[in-house]
């Protein structure tokens, strides 16, 4: 195994004490060698007009506008203009969820994913923007390409409590009246709620305009919930305990989780809302490069 992904894999960060030191070394293992957008290209919508220059490409001339007036202006697109990329990520309770006490929770992953997608944005010259939430919007870093955005992020992240109930359609509803922006959203979350709120949240953010990319988290023992001897099940978000008997539940358990999932991804591909799930044991750039593995073949 290499250093690099000693670095990334999610028991080695949750040895690292504090964000921003996972942060460095996601940066300095697979982050670092990453030049190419993984954005630019995809928009082929008008943005406006720019005056040539030397060498630019003729085929973006707008040759009705060079008839009308005389004048040389280019054609210039969406992708072409300045990105910007809001990371909108869950603090709920039921994003403190973690099976193994030697890797890292929902939120910690999360928190780790948005720090590094935040690093490819702002190493691309693009804007980020960071959004915490759970049934409401709690904090909002407004976007920004400067380097020092990375450091507000991170300090934003690290005061996350992670104590509210979590209402994502809610949440999705506030942002999309609030963003006065379009860009790339980046939802990161465990979507675990009411779907139809989901689903209604989601339409809102591509009425919009706004492109949108979903990274559904979840624990290992939620999708294949090992467990065999009673159990007393901790309720999160202000649910009751209940002590069970797994093997009397397990099959309607997997049933209903393979249901919601199933829910999710078609409710996103008809709203072409890129999907993806993710378990929190997958080694981050691992979960990158699908991610962007994704993206590059559909800009392509």
């Amino acid at each position: 195994m290499s250093a690099t992904s000693v670095q990334l894999d999610p028991t080695s960060l949750a040895k690292l004490q504090g964000l921003e030191l996972r942060a460095r070394y996601l940066v300095d293992g697979y982050l670092s060698g990453m030049h190419r957008s993984p954005y630019r290209g995809h928009s082929a919508e008008f943005a406006e007009h720019r005056e040539y220059s030397p060498g630019d490409d003729l085929r973006y001339v707008d040759w009705t506008v060079f008839g009308k007036s005389d004048k040389v202006y280019l054609k210039q697109f969406e992708a072409e203009t300045n990105l910007v990329c809001y990371l909108l990520v869950d603090v709920s309770e039921s994003m403190l969820y973690q099976s193994n006490p030697e890797g890292l929770s929902k939120c910690e992953y999360a928190q780790c994913l948005a720090v590094a997608m935040a690093h490819i944005v702002l190493r691309q010259r693009d804007s980020v923007s960071l959004v915490t939430f759970d049934e409401q919007i709690r904090s909002w870093v407004r976007e920004s390409g400067n380097p020092t955005q990375l450091k507000q992020l991170v300090s934003e992240l690290e005061q996350a409590e992670g104590r509210g109930r979590s209402n994502l359609g809610a949440a999705l509803h506030e942002f999309s009246s609030r963003s006065n922006r379009r860009g790339v959203v980046i939802v990161l979350s465990d979507l675990l709620g009411d779907a139809d709120a989901l689903l209604s949240g989601l339409k809102h953010l591509r009425h919009q305009r706004h492109e949108v990319i979903v990274m559904q988290l979840l624990d290992r023992a939620e999708l294949e919930f090992p467990f065999r001897q009673t159990t007393l099940f901790r309720g999160l978000e202000a649910l009751p305990e209940v002590v069970a008997e797994p093997r009397g539940v397990r099959r309607a358990y997997l049933q209903a989780v393979a249901e919601f999932l199933e829910r999710v991804q078609s409710d996103c591909r008809a709203l072409q809302i890129d999907y993806r799930l993710v378990c929190t044991d997958e080694p981050l750039d691992i979960a990158i490069k699908r991610l962007l593995g994704q993206r590059s073949g559909k800009n392509t």
